[in-house]
């Protein structure tokens, strides 16, 4: 069957293309002062295997190893004769390595030089050698072009062109930006946008550069140009030097995170430069995947007959506490699973909660990436026991597409019914760091995943008979580092079914304020975190190592000033409760969520907390 082109796909769906080449070869002992395209003859086994890292690594798109196969620059090494040879055999590689569902970009980098105009090679015979390397590519085969890492305007110009003159394959056109956002000339993305749009480019986007924090926002402007399709391909960091050799050391994770950033940005190719490994494209093909499920998994189209014939639960006969909300102010704690079986602590713990009027027990899902009791099963031993709801907060981290749906399904017969979708922290943050995860989707997946199996189907399209009616809660951060990524992704969960809304701990009503002026549109129900802290180092962690969270001053300094525990706690309680009564001023609040200090009087913290609400 033959392959889809190119650019249908990326219409389609988000695409991940691999990491860097020339410094990965140089890892593995190549000497800078070698031809590194050349190695596609002298060493066509070390160019292969890295292609198969990054295949294996989730790649859809796998460059040439012909970044410099230009005559100019092969010129330097004496191999000028061999440009047809170099580049052809760079195809074939790359097209060894990948199936049937994988790209062969061919890879054309600058020269080194500047064009006429600014004084050293004629235009005539710039486009003459890109011309060559551009119809040795296309003749040995490859999907598409990629331009990568100009700096001159002038020259990524003629590369275009001379493409052009010698194939209609898509091409995508990158530029590399300094810290302010411009190209080593001074050219603003915006101009590059047109300029590339002129002659017909398809993609447009940056690499190499310094690194993804300072690549975002030159990701944004080229999306405000209006280019078609954006490709974000950052270094990772900037290079050091350690005994003797160059090094990059952002981490597979920092990229991933800033891989959803780009997409949010409007970036629809996502990959790496300098510095990036497989294990790089690893993380960026795993954060891909969680933002969109596999195609295969999310373009079914229902039959008219299944869609029709289910009606969804109203959603006020979902539970008492989806019944509850916007008609009383409703009120839930966060109580932790055992480390162990043992639950009779917990049940304890609960049955005060209960005894006070709190309507839902919120019980989280391997927190910071810790081995817990399943919630599940706390959740049930609570509803079985004690007249108190739960909120059963389920994240996409340790489990795939399957192993998911099974357990919403179970969870749902044995009488479970509200639910808080959440991504997960990644291993990496807990006690468990080598633990894999699966991220097959993220929250805003899973809860379209949800919602619909609130209309009667599985992901797959497939009739599930009667509907579950889970009551499907999201959460968001009101003090998140990015407010803008985190207010659109807000938007796609409600989007894809979101109920009601849980916050993360707001500690400046200010913060929450800003928040739902952005957010009122979305008309959806929200109870506002509330975390009374009990001691100043509390405080000092949270506001210096948990983001998004701001604690402002003057609670710093009333800990900083408490002349004991029990000052700290009685301070702590004071201040909570003057939270509860500024967060009820917010038309927006439906109801609060709790979550107490992790001491053994948490859960008499949590009602003396509440006692204001009474």
């Amino acid at each position: 069957m033959a392959k889809q082109p190119f650019l249908e796909r990326v219409r389609e769906r988000i695409l991940v293309c691999d990491g860097a080449m020339g410094t990965m070869l140089y890892s593995r002992g190549i000497f800078i002062n070698r031809c590194f395209d050349e190695l596609n003859l002298s060493a066509p086994e070390m160019v292969l295997d890295l292609h198969r890292a990054y295949a294996a690594a989730h790649a859809d798109i796998l460059e040439t190893n012909t970044y410099g196969a230009n005559r100019y620059k092969l010129k330097a090494h004496g191999l000028e004769e061999q440009t047809a040879a170099i580049n052809r055999r760079g195809v074939e590689l790359a097209r060894q390595a990948a199936d049937e569902e994988l790209y062969v970009a061919g890879a054309i980098g600058p020269t080194g030089v500047t064009v006429a105009q600014l004084g050293t090679i004629p235009e005539a015979e710039m486009l003459e050698l890109y011309g060559e390397q551009a119809a040795a590519l296309a003749e040995a085969g490859v999907d598409l072009f990629l331009l990568e890492t100009f700096q001159d305007l002038n020259e990524i110009l003629l590369a275009l062109r001379a493409v052009r003159r010698v194939s209609r394959l898509p091409v995508i056109a990158q530029m590399t930006y300094d810290e302010e956002g411009k190209t080593t000339l001074g050219v603003q993305p915006e101009t590059v946008v047109q300029a590339l749009l002129g002659e017909g480019a398809d993609c447009i986007g940056a690499n190499c550069s310094v690194g993804p924090h300072a690549m975002l926002e030159v990701i944004r402007r080229l999306a405000r140009a209006g280019a078609p399709f954006i490709t974000a391909q950052p270094n990772a960091g900037l290079p050091r030097l350690f005994e003797g050799r160059l090094l990059y050391m952002s981490t597979p994770e920092y990229h991933a995170e800033y891989a959803r950033r780009f997409i949010s940005a409007g970036a629809s190719v996502v990959g790496g430069c300098c510095g990036t490994t497989p294990e790089h494209i690893r993380a960026i093909a795993g954060a891909v995947r969680a933002l969109q499920p596999r195609k295969e998994a999310s373009t079914v189209v229902l039959h008219p007959e299944v869609e029709s014939a289910v009606q969804p639960i109203p959603r006020p006969e979902k539970s008492a506490l989806a019944a509850r909300i916007g008609r009383k102010f409703v009120l839930s704690v966060e109580v932790l699973s055992p480390r162990g079986i043992s639950v009779e602590g917990v049940l304890a713990g609960v049955r005060k909660l209960a005894g006070f009027g709190v309507d839902a027990i919120n019980i989280p899902d391997g927190p910071r990436a810790s081995s817990r009791m399943s919630p599940s099963a706390l959740a049930l031993l609570i509803e079985r026991s004690l007249p108190v709801e739960t909120i059963l907060h389920y994240c996409c981290r340790d489990r795939n597409l399957l192993g998911m749906q099974s357990d919403l399904l179970g969870h749902y017969a044995l009488g479970l019914r509200n639910i808080l979708i959440i991504t997960g922290d990644p291993p990496k943050l807990g006690d468990y760091p080598s633990a894999t995860a699966v991220f097959d989707v993220d929250s805003i997946g899973l809860t379209r995943m949800v919602n619909g199996l609130n209309h009667g189907h599985d992901l797959a399209g497939n009739p599930i008979g009667a509907p579950t009616g889970w009551h499907i809660g999201v959460g968001a951060n009101p003090g998140a580092l990015d407010l803008d990524l985190e207010i659109a992704r807000l938007e796609q969960k409600v989007a894809a079914g979101a109920e009601y809304l849980l916050t993360q701990p707001v500690f400046d009503p200010h913060q929450l304020e800003s928040f739902f002026k952005r957010t009122e549109h979305l008309r959806i129900p929200v109870l506002a975190g509330i975390m009374p802290v009990v001691s100043h180092r509390t405080v000092e962690y949270l506001n210096n190592e948990v983001p998004g969270v701001v604690i402002p001053e003057e609670i710093v300094r009333r800990f900083a000033g408490a002349a004991d525990s029990a000052h700290a706690r009685e301070t702590g309680i004071e201040i909570a409760r003057k939270g509860i009564l500024e967060l009820r001023q917010f038309e927006q609040v439906s109801g609060l969520y709790v979550m107490p200090p992790f001491t053994k009087d948490k859960y008499d913290v949590a009602i003396e907390v509440l006692q204001v609400v009474q």
